[in-house]
């Protein structure tokens, strides 16, 4: 069946061990809206849509045994060192209007900051950085 949704040409599809305290989080920390949920026989979220203005990400569980960002972190010395950084590795960058009342948002809903909210004028952005609970790491800016 087809709609009228315009189709974003780049979605991230991102995994956590918990999809469900995913969406809130992003919900209360980001400003993300919850579109689409489906929920498997076994309980586990396999699709859930979340969208920030017209912009679309895809979340799931992928599997039982899937170990998050921070999980591997903890269990592997090589991937602790690759984020031994405060940059967004293997994250997303997500554009806002503000910035500042964003990463008050985002700290308040207990997001681990990365980095606070500076302005980067060769790149026509300010931005600040942030890691979600389970390890993701989120770049938020908007045009300068």
């Amino acid at each position: 069946m087809r709609d009228d949704r315009p189709v974003q040409k780049v979605v991230p599809m991102l995994s956590y061990e918990d999809p469900a305290a995913a969406i809130d989080f992003l919900s209360r920390a980001f400003g993300f809206h919850e579109r689409t949920r489906l929920v498997g026989e076994d309980g586990r979220i396999g699709h859930a849509e979340l969208t920030l203005g017209d912009a679309l990400i895809m979340l799931a569980n992928p599997h039982p045994g899937y170990v998050s960002p921070r999980r591997l972190r903890e269990e592997s010395d090589a991937a602790r060192r690759s984020y031994d950084v405060p940059w967004v590795v293997d994250g997303v960058l997500v554009y806002v209007d503000d910035v500042d009342a964003n990463f008050a948002q985002a700290r308040d809903a207990g997001a681990t900051i990365l980095s606070e909210p500076m302005d980067v004028p060769p790149a026509g952005i300010r931005h600040y950085r942030a890691e979600d609970p389970e390890g993701h790491r989120w770049m938020i800016a908007a045009l300068l």
